[in-house]
């Protein structure tokens, strides 16, 4: 099992989906200390320094080894730029359940984009890691989000309330389910 790629690079037809590491440190600042880009992530302040990236770094290198992952979203093309991020957590290996995450610059946002990076990224998690189910909880008002989730085949479960406790307020989010069985 040790040298299993259980999170290996992807490629996609515009994106190449690579594990984050330490020269990803100035985009995930700007990606996570952006207002619009943090508008709906009620688990974790924006981001107020460099060293807040570099812990986010840290906390997501040797995928293999720690069982959850985040890839960058690297643009194809000249510049080779990071658009956004995505991964797989909380693996329940027990019952075969992960969530995903993801997030993406404003200026890509409505551009299928991350319908792409989501569509390897679930792909990853039913053949490698061997998922049933994969978990996503997105804010009540996060429509875009929402209607993403339901175009790659996720459904809408209901209201996980008070998942989050931000700023002194407590926040409701729907529960997005994807099945292995559904996918295929």
């Amino acid at each position: 099992m040790h040298n299993q790629i259980i999170f290996p690079n992807i490629e996609t037809n515009r994106l190449l989906l690579r594990n984050v590491n330490n020269e990803d440190v100035d985009f995930i600042f700007k990606l996570f200390s952006n207002e619009r880009v943090c508008e709906y992530l009620y688990d974790e302040e924006p981001f107020k320094s460099r060293n807040d990236a570099i812990e986010f770094v840290d906390s997501y290198k040797n995928p293999d080894e720690k069982g959850y992952n985040r890839w960058v979203l690297i643009k194809k093309g000249a510049n080779q730029e990071p658009i956004g991020t995505c991964g797989l957590h909380y693996w329940d290996k027990t019952n075969n359940i992960a969530e995903i995450g993801y997030d993406l610059w404003h200026e890509y946002w409505r551009q299928g984009y991350m319908k792409e990076a989501l569509v390897s990224a679930i792909e990853i998690g039913f053949t490698h890691l061997k998922l049933n189910r994969i978990n996503a909880f997105v804010a009540l008002h996060n429509d875009n989000s929402s209607k993403l989730l339901e175009r790659v085949g996720f459904q809408n479960e209901g209201i996980y309330r008070d998942k989050h406790l931000y700023r002194g307020k407590y926040y409701d989010h729907y529960s997005f389910s994807l099945l292995k069985r559904d996918w295929e």
